[in-house]
């Protein structure tokens, strides 16, 4: 039985985006993605119709594919596409491939995308896919997560954290990827993006909402988001595109 997270969709045709602690999703039209190699693992289901996905020499007509961080592929689809990302983590990898059937670099056919599919069509988005944000059993990491989650400019480097929860640099970086499938470094880059989100759901402009995050500038914060994601921030947040931010605390990313 596939384990859904209620996100309810609005009751229009347009574009959402919705962003969690280390996991986003976007529904709508084909973004006609070029080829690209993203820093986050993808998980894409074809709502209408089957697409093709070219990855590793190769050409796969599917209804949904996992596509792993780092792997040069690109996605093409005429009817409405959803995208799931999750900052990689080797635990949920493992798990959503013993669903899924190997085809080289890739992994197809999610044994339950047809009602993955009936999710979308019954107006509720499936980000439960990426499975759920993890609280570390470690008091000193769960701190670091509220640290970063009250740090929405990025400022805090893994020195200061790890000063503030009593550990070196080097046991503090072992302890936080162990503990929650990410480096500190990538963490705090999703907490930033997640921050840039929930500025611009506010109202706020994208190139407001990226310096108050950090980014040095709107070039800085476009190639992080471009890397990320495949794609820039401004053609995924589109005029008409509804913006949906989990209300939860940033100290839930990344397993």
């Amino acid at each position: 039985m596939l384990a859904m997270t209620d996100v309810v969709l609005p009751e229009t045709c347009c574009a959402v985006v919705w962003a969690g602690p280390g996991r986003a999703a976007y529904l709508g039209p084909s973004l006609r993605l070029r080829a690209h190699s993203g820093s986050v693992h993808c998980f894409a289901l074809g709502i209408d119709e089957p697409f093709t996905v070219l990855a590793g020499g190769a050409e796969h007509r599917v209804r949904s594919a996992l596509i792993p961080a780092r792997t040069r592929s690109q996605v093409v689809a005429s009817g409405r596409m959803l995208f799931l990302y999750r900052d990689p983590s080797a635990s949920w990898l493992a798990d959503i491939r013993t669903r899924m059937t190997p085809a080289g670099t890739l992994h197809i056919g999610h044994r339950d995308e047809a009602a993955l599919v009936r999710e979308v069509h019954g107006g509720r988005l499936p980000v439960g896919v990426l499975g759920p944000a993890l609280v570390p059993s470690d008091a000193r990491v769960r701190a670091a997560l509220e640290l970063v989650g009250t740090d929405p400019g990025g400022r805090l480097s893994a020195a200061d954290v790890a000063a503030a929860v009593h550990l070196s640099v080097s046991r503090f970086q072992h302890l936080f990827t162990a503990q929650t499938g990410t480096s500190f470094r990538r963490y705090r880059l999703w907490a930033r993006m997640q921050h840039v989100a929930a500025a611009v759901s506010r109202g706020e402009s994208l190139t407001r909402a990226a310096a108050d995050a950090g980014f040095a500038s709107p070039g800085h914060f476009s190639d992080s988001f471009r890397d990320m994601f495949g794609l820039s921030a401004s053609r995924l947040l589109a005029p008409g595109t509804r913006l949906r931010v989990d209300p939860g605390n940033l100290g839930g990313g990344g397993n």
